[in-house]
């Protein structure tokens, strides 16, 4: 049975837009295996704590010498990561980046010697790569014609999972959630189609590559 971690950072819990546009992305993966189980990790309530001193000292040294608090909540939550099939992380974007919540939970998870080693060559990710969907909600608007704000949160997280191993990310948004609602109607529209186009590309690709297989 496939897995599907969905990391869910907004503090308006299932009310908010990044939510409702990350259930979508699970509603689409799960078209094609109903049985495709889904682990929710909430973030956005403010449970997950910040990583302490021992974990901190432990990044320092050559071994992981500490196994209680951070560690344990860091192993814990990197355990769910390699498990998954798939990811799913919905997320408001706060002050032009990723929330603090977010930024707990990557500094759990982005660890030395667990997810990425260091080499002569530079930090090498350890995680195997499965797809990412980054499912984003925003007041202003950061893409498109209309931007007028910058985007700290994408080319960071694009960064960061792919120095653990994690490269094949995939961004959708809902963008201008302070517009006047039928300007948010328009973005959750365009939303909409991206979804749709994305996942429909996904199963032609797949049906292709069954094609081949089978001649």
């Amino acid at each position: 049975m496939k897995k599907i971690l969905h990391v869910s950072c907004s503090p308006r819990g299932e009310a908010a837009e990044s939510h409702k546009l990350a259930q979508k992305v699970i509603g689409f993966l799960r078209q094609k295996e109903p049985a495709t189980m889904v682990v929710n990790r909430v973030i956005g309530d403010g449970s997950l704590s910040h990583i302490d001193k021992d974990y901190a000292i432990s990044q320092g040294s050559s071994a992981d010498v500490f196994q209680e608090g951070s560690m344990a909540q860091s192993e814990e939550l990197i355990r769910e990561v390699e498990a998954a099939d798939f990811i799913v992380i919905g997320t408001p974007m706060h002050n032009f980046t990723v929330p603090s919540v977010l930024k707990a939970w990557i500094d759990h998870v982005v660890r030395a010697r667990r997810t990425f080693s260091m080499t002569p060559a530079g930090k090498v990710g350890m995680l195997r790569d499965r797809p990412v969907f980054i499912a984003i909600a925003s007041g202003g608007r950061f893409s498109g014609e209309r931007v007028h704000q910058p985007d700290f949160l994408t080319p960071y997280l694009k960064t960061i999972l792919g120095m653990i191993g994690l490269h094949d990310l995939t961004f959708f948004s809902v963008e201008g959630t302070g517009a006047p609602p039928e300007a948010v109607a328009e973005s959750r529209g365009k939303a909409d189609r991206a979804l749709r186009m994305h996942f429909s590309a996904a199963s032609a690709m797949t049906a292709s590559v069954l094609n081949e297989r089978a001649i």
